[in-house]
């Protein structure tokens, strides 16, 4: 029987109060290694208690001493970094390149963190009026809470938490109850820096413990990355509380390849694109629209491409291209697609069901998987399909293709390959999305800037990362001072 895990509470494991729990599974083998518990709401209080009672003083820590435990912190992310890459790998089923990548991101936000007290500095005007001096200052929220999926393990909980304790908020971080080892791992380390306790906190739970902690009177803010209709509902119910809330949903993110694209690089970044993370990530590129002529050399490059991709178990072989699906529900879903485009009447050109893999396992696997000339109105030109499968569709002229990207209802990003600088500066323009990729097969932004999704792929008015996550976890305080 795989160990119950516990919840992390002022700096503390903290058992649970019911043995009602769902599994962790290493993909790779199939096999369950740790089972979450549900999670209820007098677990979310008790969390929230304990951040709400370290607030008052961690407010009052000067920034710069703030930032001597983020230093601290990021030097013990990075002496555990390859053990940190390990365990994703196990809970998730990422290539250890890619775990190493996650880890990589997540711990560039706690560098942006670090330089707190530049970031956090105000503005003066003297004598904004006669005789007055106007001051403005960032002051924390309170306590956030932050939900995140299960893709990026250590990265999207990385992209809250780091900047929210930074600004002098207290934390709740609720993870993806598939990949909760991570979480508890980082918040372990973040104790060992020196974060007194409650100041992060760990809960773990499903749809109970997510309506507890959106509707508690304690809590300021709430952080949110998932799909579009749960980040719909996360923002219309946390709103409605009066709360601050960002939410960040799915994505059907479109790679415009023009005739004078370089075609080797372009295949290398559309294979990266769409099959990295087994396409389980919102910024994959599931879309490859093509302009003219280059349809046909494109196809004949990707067949190649998806042919040789080494697909197998993660944990055990760091040569393997491709690994799992995170769980049996996610490949049966990706199973449902895969014969859904070819009874609407797409060409499949590279079955994913008919993979052999590096090593026999019992994991969660699908092969890399094409279809090509798919149209508009098939679910496999519309859903967010979180899978390792490609749809190619055809057009004859770039404002075709921007027309059918800009038909989509989401609005994370979008990439073109080409030569010419003139066509690149009009797709950058008129494309509706937040990022944009000219010649890069993922434009997911760095720390220093926000991940600015547009449209139903984000609610809320200040993204994650950059200056705008300082923004979103501070509130201002405008003071007029006038002395005789």
């Amino acid at each position: 029987m795989a160990t119950l895990i516990k919840n992390y509470i002022g700096g503390e494991w903290a058992s649970v109060e019911t043995m009602e729990a769902t599994p962790v599974y290493n993909p790779s083998r199939g096999e369950v290694i740790a089972q979450v518990p549900a999670g209820s709401a007098d677990e979310v209080n008790q969390a929230v208690a304990a951040a709400r009672a370290a607030f008052p003083a961690w407010a009052e820590v000067p920034a710069v001493e703030r930032a001597r435990i983020l230093f601290r912190y990021k030097q013990l992310l990075e002496e555990n970094f390859e053990s940190l890459a390990r365990g994703v790998t196990r809970e998730h089923g990422k290539t250890i390149e890619e775990a190493r990548g996650d880890v990589r991101r997540g711990v560039e936000v706690v560098e942006l963190a670090c330089a707190i007290p530049s970031l956090l500095m105000g503005q003066t005007l003297a004598n904004v009026a006669r005789g007055i001096d106007g001051q403005l200052e960032r002051y924390p929220l309170g306590v956030c809470v932050g939900i995140t999926p299960f893709n990026f393990p250590a990265m999207v909980p990385m992209w809250m938490f780091p900047i929210a304790i930074a600004c002098g908020n207290t934390f709740v971080l609720k993870p993806s109850p598939k990949v909760p080892l991570t979480a508890l791992r980082l918040a372990e380390l973040a104790t060992q820096a020196g974060l007194p306790g409650g100041v992060l906190n760990v809960v773990h739970g499903g749809k109970e413990a997510v309506e507890a902690l959106l509707r508690h009177p304690e809590v300021a803010a709430i952080s949110f990355v998932g799909s579009t209709p749960v980040a719909k509902y996360i923002y219309q119910t946390g709103t409605a509380q009066g709360k601050r809330v960002q939410a960040a949903g799915g994505a059907k993110n479109f790679m415009i390849v023009m005739p004078d694209a370089d075609l080797e690089t372009t295949t290398s970044a559309i294979m990266g694109s769409a099959f990295g993370c087994s396409g389980q990530r919102c910024m994959a590129g599931s879309m490859a629209v093509t302009v003219g002529r280059v349809v046909g050399p494109l196809l004949e490059h990707l067949d190649r491409a998806a042919a040789s991709l080494r697909v197998g178990p993660t944990d055990s072989d760091n040569s393997v291209a491709m690994g799992p699906l995170i769980d049996p529900a996610a490949k049966n879903r990706v199973l449902g697609y895969l014969n859904s485009g070819v009874e609407e009447g797409a060409s499949l050109r590279t079955d994913g069901r008919k993979i052999v893999l590096a090593e026999q396992s019992n994991g969660f696997f699908l092969g890399p998987s094409i279809f090509d000339r798919v149209q508009p109105g098939m679910r496999l030109a519309q859903d967010e399909i979180f899978g390792p499968v490609l749809t190619v569709m055809r057009t004859e002229d770039l404002g075709e293709a921007l027309a059918r990207a800009n038909q989509s209802p989401y609005g994370n990003g979008a990439v073109i390959f080409t030569r010419d600088g003139g066509v690149a500066r009009r797709f950058a323009r008129e494309i509706q999305c937040g990022m944009v990729g000219i010649n890069v097969g993922v434009p997911a932004p760095m720390a220093v800037f926000p991940f600015a999704g547009w449209n139903q792929s984000f609610f809320g008015d200040l993204h994650v990362q950059g200056s705008e996550g300082i923004q979103f976890y501070t509130r201002n305080k405008v003071i007029l001072s006038r002395w005789s």
